[in-house]
């Protein structure tokens, strides 16, 4: 009888051994290629940093311009981010609840800064991540997946009308 219990401890071990996987676990429940699947992932996070970002400027700075832009953010990727949402749940793609290690420490950085200082660097960041979106939405604009492809070709405008702003804004400050 021992030698059965032993026997059935050994196999348990290894079974639970070979279970265990420094691999991320793929998610196969996915409806979507990997291109669409990060297409979703990047235009959450992205989103979630300018939002972010923005709320920051809407305390930090004292330019009626920076603040106002700031507003649009927060609303334009407020209900972009809602409708991105809708759509990597339809699809079952999980994207991430936080934003990048990267993207955090951009954020960190501003809301240690004010003034003319802040501006600056809040509009850099935007027109910066503004370019980004614009090149990451045109190329969606060529995505197989049907609501991937209709939210690219309407949200891009939008954003690059946000790109064009940010530019203006920025050249403005001295």
């Amino acid at each position: 009888m021992r030698k059965v219990i032993y026997f059935l401890s050994g196999v348990v071990l290894f079974v639970v051994a070979s279970c265990t996987n420094d691999k991320p676990a793929k998610n196969y429940n996915q409806l979507v290629d990997e291109g669409t699947s990060s297409f979703i992932k990047q235009g959450l996070e992205a989103g979630q940093t300018e939002i972010k970002a923005s709320k920051i400027a809407e305390t930090n700075s004292k330019n009626q311009r920076v603040i106002s832009f700031a507003k649009m953010i927060i609303a334009d990727h407020s209900q972009a981010g809602d409708e991105l949402e809708k759509i990597a749940i339809n699809n079952r793609v999980r994207g991430e609840d936080s934003v990048s290690t990267a993207h955090q420490q951009n954020i960190a950085d501003l809301s240690n800064i004010s003034g003319n200082k802040f501006d600056k660097a809040y509009m850099q960041m935007m027109v910066a991540d503004h370019q980004d979106a614009v090149k990451l939405f045109k190329e969606a604009s060529n995505n197989q997946n049907e609501d991937i492809l209709k939210f690219a070709k309407k949200t891009l405008p939008v954003l690059q009308t946000h790109l064009d702003s940010a530019n203006v804004i920025s050249a403005s400050l001295k």
